[in-house]
Formats: structure tokens, C-alpha cells, sequence
């Protein structure tokens, strides 16, 4: 661990943000600033724009042009947030743990699940704090539904659809979109890592998955129109679609039990909210609500589209929660609020799932001995 870290519990840990692209500046920082006992203290780009754009945002933050230069502050800082392009989180995380300082990583946390359980052994070793920014755990419509699992008001589950669906017809360029493999582009690992992620947390592992991956804009090098679909061991169906080519949306999820259904349209709002520089501890602005309108309902034998079921209140989404959690556990030494195990078990099935699209058919999925239980 940080032998830095100071001991005082009114002293804010200090973060050092590496990258301050859309995950560093509309997710990371703000929601950083936003969690009492962390500060924003340096962030790093090499790109004068955006460490103007830093320095505007946040008086006081200090520029590093290197992630080098950030690992190699004296005292070094409490806490690293790696929002750089994917290709990056391995190498910059492996660097941060083996320096013994904490590490957050946006998602995925790498391209495949032997090197996201590399590094969870990593930071076994060397006793340093390692946690995946599986920020869509705490949207408004997951925390609503897990409620209503918890409650059983749908009784014995049978089938998860879930959808993160987007109408851009227009390539928008970047290595986002980018089809060389050492990327690591595409929706299946973007979208993907959010939809697998929860069906993972919902329904527990998966034994078996299919998928569809396609490349549907003219110019375009990597998947932008897939569809997963999962057999957990519970029993649970999960159909997943990630998709850049969607004109007419679907539910965000529809998740249909033995007693009754549930189904939501719409996504969190917080995203949205953190895009027009809305920030969370506004008095005047509950962080995270949706209007009535926008509610799912609950219900069984008619579509929620022609009135049946009844409206049930969105549980507010919650982004903050998670670099709460991380400020505590580093605090206090609680767990990570997602783990590199888990998120090895998300690569597991994004890893299967491309290799099902690439060669056809079901690929099996079976459990690695050494991971925690």
C-alpha cells in the first residue's frame, strides 16, 4: 500500500487523473471532486486544450504531461484513476501497483481476462488497492431493479433483456472506433463491458454464450451493431444488445419472471447530467432523479405501451457511490466496490462472445480454479 497515504482521516487522499478525455473530464473528475476525503490534485494530458480545460474546471489542479511524471511525484499520490484509451490500462496500472500506489481503471480493464487476473495478482502481492470504474452498477434503472429482484415481486427470473442502444449513423472517428486489435475498439468491449457487467451481477456467472457482432456503417472498421446472449448457471437467459445503428430504440431492459414483468425505457440521466456540467451535491438539483414519465412499469399479460402494469418509482442513480466506496475502502481498508476478479469474469464472456461472432456457435465457459469464490 501507498506508504504516503496520510494518516489523518480530515486530510483529502489525492488523486492523480490519467487522461482527460470523455472518461477523465466527464466522468472521472467531476465525480472524483464531488466525494468528500478525495481531491483532484494533478491531472495528466499532454494536450494543451484539454490541461486548459482542466485548469478552468478545477483552480489549483496540477498538469503532468506523462503518466511518468505523475508516478514519479514525491510524495507520490494517494490514489491513480487510469481514464486513458484502453490499450493503455494494463501498462499504466501494472506501473502504479508495482509502485505501491492505489489504482482505479476504467473499463475494460484489459483486453483479455489473463491479464486482468495478471494484475489482480499484481496488487495480491503488493498489498495495493486495485478497483474497475463499473460506474453503470449504480444507474438509475439497475438500483431499481435490483430492488425489485431483492423483493421478488417478479418471482423466479427467466429471461434478462437488456439494450444500450444509440442512433449514430455518422463515424465519429478516434480509436473508440478503430479496428486494430491492440485498440481494443468496438462496442463488444465499450457498450458491452457495461451490459455483460450487470447481467454478471444480477444473475450470476455464465456458463455458455452466443453472439452476433456486426459492422453495419459504411467506413467502419470495428463492431458497431452486436447482440450477446448468455446462459447463466442459475438458469437466468441474458440477451444483450450494444448498438451505434439503432433508428428505433428499444426498452433499456425488459426482464420477464414466473409472476410478472418489468420494463424501462430510457437511460440514466446522470451521464447526461455530467455532460452538461451538472455536478452531484447540487441542493437545489437531487442528484440522479427521473421524472414520473419516465418510470418502468411492473406487470404481467398486457404491454406497459398500451397502459398495463403500473408505474414503479426509479430508484435515483447513484455514480457517486462509487468513488465513496473507493475513499472508504482506502480509508478503512474495506473491499473495492468492483474488483479485477470480476472484471476478469466480464472478460471471460467478452472474450467468448468473440469468438462465437468470429467462428459461429455457442462457446462453453468453464470456471478458473484459481479465482476467489
Amino acid at each position: 500500500m501507498n506508504d504516503t497515504t496520510p494518516s489523518t482521516p480530515t486530510t483529502p487522499l489525492r488523486v492523480g487523473l490519467i487522461g482527460y478525455g470523455l472518461a477523465g473530464s466527464v466522468f472521472h473528475a467531476p465525480l472524483v471532486s464531488a466525494t468528500d476525503g478525495l481531491v483532484l490534485d494533478t491531472v495528466v494530458t499532454s494536450d494543451p486544450g484539454r490541461a486548459a480545460q482542466a485548469r478552468e474546471a478545477y483552480p489549483g489542479v496540477r498538469i503532468a504531461a506523462t503518466a511518468d511524471e505523475l508516478l514519479a511525484q514525491d510524495p507520490a499520490p494517494d490514489l491513480v484513476a487510469i481514464a486513458s484509451p484502453n490499450k493503455t490500462h494494463v501498462p499504466l496500472a501494472t506501473a502504479a501497483l508495482t509502485a505501491g500506489i492505489p489504482v482505479v481503471v476504467d473499463k475494460p480493464l484489459a483486453a483479455t481476462a489473463a491479464e486482468a487476473r495478471e494484475l489482480a495478482a499484481l496488487a495480491d502481492r503488493t498489498g495495493t488497492f486495485l478497483s474497475v470504474f463499473q460506474n453503470r452498477r449504480w444507474d438509475n434503472d439497475f438500483l431499481t431493479l435490483r430492488r425489485l429482484l431483492a423483493d421478488g415481486e417478479l418471482g423466479e427470473i427467466q429471461r434478462f433483456e437488456s439494450r444500450f442502444e444509440r442512433w449514430r449513423p455518422q463515424l465519429k472517428g478516434g480509436w473508440r472506433e478503430s479496428g486494430a486489435p491492440e485498440e481494443i475498439g468496438g462496442l463488444l468491449y465499450d457498450l458491452g463491458s457495461h451490459v455483460v457487467d450487470q447481467a454478471l451481477v444480477l444473475f450470476g456467472p455464465a456458463v455458455r454464450v452466443y453472439a452476433e457482432a456486426d459492422v453495419r456503417r459504411p467506413g467502419a472498421e470495428a463492431d458497431d451493431d452486436t447482440f450477446i446472449a448468455l446462459t447463466h448457471a442459475s438458469g437466468v437467459r441474458s440477451h444483450l444488445y450494444v448498438s451505434a445503428t439503432t433508428a428505433q430504440l428499444g426498452p433499456r431492459f425488459r426482464v420477464l419472471g414466473s409472476s410478472a414483468g418489468y420494463v424501462k425505457y430510457g437511460l440514466d440521466p446522470q451521464e447526461g447530467a455530467l455532460r452538461e456540467g451538472l455536478r452531484p451535491g447540487d441542493p437545489d438539483r437531487p442528484w440522479g432523479e427521473e421524472p414520473e414519465h419516465l418510470w418502468g412499469r411492473l406487470g404481467s399479460g398486457e404491454s406497459p405501451l398500451t397502459g398495463g402494469g403500473i408505474p414503479v418509482a426509479t430508484t435515483p442513480g447513484d455514480y457517486p457511490a462509487y468513488y465513496a466506496a473507493v475513499a472508504a475502502a482506502l480509508r478503512d481498508g474495506g473491499p473495492a466496490p468492483v474488483t479485477a476478479h470480476e472484471a476478469a469474469h466480464c472478460l471471460d464472456v467478452l472474450e467468448a462472445a468473440h469468438r462465437s461472432s468470429r467462428d459461429g456457435g455457442v462457446v462453453e465457459i468453464r470456471p478458473v480454479a484459481s479465482d476467489p469464490r
